[in-house]
């Protein structure tokens, strides 16, 4: 019994000892967290943001699995990392990092995100991320690389996104991307590349869904530019200083959905190129110099859903049957060009699927009841237009009281001056007085028909006049015996001594 009470014992302060070790530990590890930053062992979530430091903490819990670093003076990755090996997600963007020393994170081979942005990054080679073989997502936007070479990332066989965007690359060897075999998304944007790289884009192979190359200096895509891309459905080339698309420069994307050439100076639609894009259900052309958007602008793009032309300085008009093949666009942005006076009567024809249309900020006076089927849309905005609010706009305050978008305000004429719209009635626009269309259209025809009819009998009196007037004839002479033979009977039988001397008279008897 005894012994049995000594081992109970001893395992009660045992027990006692670890639970004891267990509390100090935790006190340990919330005193070690540094000024600045939050440090939770719930969700092993480590933030510090903003928190002036100048290295990465190695007194943190090894079990980590978020650091977030954002904003602090980091000069370098070094051996500090070596310490928590179970990263997940390591964020270090917007500090002062000029180099990564090779292998500096071979510890991290559970890391699937990895953010570098807004340092001062010149360079990596193959070594850079050795270790990383669990690694999904790479940024390194906004720093100071000015060539890749080959094999940089090889590595990284597992990447699906990588972000070079806004870096100074001026240079990309043809086997700079090879080993990215999982990579679906690819950022060039904003760096100084003077040609799309071809050669080095072709490995990705069909691999690759979502291509950012604008903000370049491309100056013109040539042909079979993207070839081998046959499964990208995104392409961004928006601001990539391109004045000419050739005829085969997008051949081969036979799956594209989305494609932006926004911010370019392109001085027309370059409506040959773009209609090899026949599953294309997106594109922005805003920015642009072209004057019109002509008939068929954009002809074989029969599942276009959605279509945005902003901010182009000259455009001036668009032409009936501009859209005459995007029967299936839902979307339709015409807004902020300074110039667009005038919609031709037809431009927006045929578009029976069209549910949000958007016509603010351009030049226009007028708006007519049938440029669109404006009560199927879900929305529209025509503000900033200087709109003349006369009777011809009588449909539209309802309409805009349904849409509730930002006011639309009158123009002129003067006494509507900055009136809204939507608060004018019929009366206030002029047209209380008046006939509504309908009607004037319907009296318009009874008095056109009438006139017709007075025509017709005017035009058959005139061709029988002949006949007509002989007919009086036989009429009159008719009339003047009838009257005769009247008066002959009436002498006849209203002289009652006539009368009764005829009855006087002998009746012969026949002899037998």
């Amino acid at each position: 019994m005894n012994s049995k009470s000594s081992q109970e014992s001893e395992m009660e302060t045992m027990l006692l000892a670890v639970a004891l070790l267990a509390a100090l530990a935790g006190a340990a590890a919330q005193t070690m967290c540094p000024q600045g930053c939050q440090c939770d062992d719930d969700t092993l979530v480590v933030t510090c943001e903003s928190a002036s430091l100048d290295e990465v903490p190695i007194t943190l819990n090894p079990s980590i699995q978020r650091l977030g670093m954002r904003y602090n003076r980091v000069r370098t990755v070094d051996a500090a990392l070596q310490f928590y090996g179970e990263l997940q997600y390591v964020d270090l963007a917007h500090n002062q990092l000029v180099s990564i020393p090779l292998r500096a994170f071979e510890a991290q081979r559970k890391l699937l995100e990895l953010h570098l942005d807004h340092n001062k990054i010149s360079g990596v080679d193959n070594g850079t991320f050795h270790g990383l073989a669990s690694l999904t997502v790479l940024s390194m936007r906004g720093n100071f690389l000015m060539e890749l070479s080959p094999g940089q990332f090889g590595q990284l066989r597992h990447l699906v996104e990588l972000n070079l965007g806004q870096n100074r690359i001026a240079s990309i060897d043809p086997r700079a991307f090879d080993g990215l075999v999982s990579l679906r998304v690819l950022h060039l944007d904003d760096n100084q590349l003077r040609h799309v790289p071809t050669a080095a884009l072709r490995p990705l192979g069909a691999g690759l869904a979502e291509l950012h190359v604008g903000l370049n200096a491309f100056s013109t895509l040539p042909d079979d530019a993207f070839q081998g891309l046959g499964n990208l459905a995104v392409l961004d080339l928006a601001g990539a200083g391109l004045n000419n698309v050739s005829v085969n420069a997008l051949r081969g994307l036979a799956v594209l959905r989305s494609l932006s050439l926004a911010d370019n100076k392109l001085a027309a639609v370059p409506s040959a190129a773009l209609g090899r894009l026949t599953r294309l259900e997106e594109l922005t052309l805003g920015q642009n110099p072209f004057p019109v958007l002509a008939a068929a602008a954009f002809q074989g793009l029969s599942n276009l859903r959605k279509l945005q032309v902003s901010s182009a300085p000259f455009l001036e008009t668009v032409d009936k049957g501009a859209f005459r093949d995007n029967v299936n666009l839902e979307s339709l942005e015409l807004s902020s060009n300074k110039r667009l006076t005038a919609l031709m009567d037809g431009a927006l024809t045929g578009l029976t699927k069209l549910r949000h249309l958007s016509l603010r900020n351009n030049q226009l006076a007028h708006v007519s009841e049938d440029m669109v089927a404006w009560r199927d849309l879900h929305s529209a905005e025509l503000a900033g237009n200087p709109l003349h609010c006369g009777c011809g706009l009588r449909w539209l305050p309802e309409l805009l009281r349904r849409w509730k978008t930002a006011p639309t305000l009158c123009a002129s004429p003067l006494p509507l001056r900055a009136q809204p719209l939507d608060e004018l009635d019929a009366e206030r626009l002029g047209c209380a007085a008046r006939l509504d269309s309908r009607q004037q259209a319907v009296i318009a025809m009874a008095c056109g028909g009438a006139l017709v009819i007075i025509s017709l009998i005017g035009l058959v009196v005139f061709k029988s006049r002949h006949r007509i007037r002989a007919a009086l004839k036989d009429y009159r002479w008719n009339k003047r015996a009838i009257s005769r033979k009247e008066q002959e009977y009436q002498k006849t039988f209203s002289d009652p001594e006539d009368y009764m001397g005829s009855l006087q008279k002998p009746i012969p008897v026949t002899e037998l």
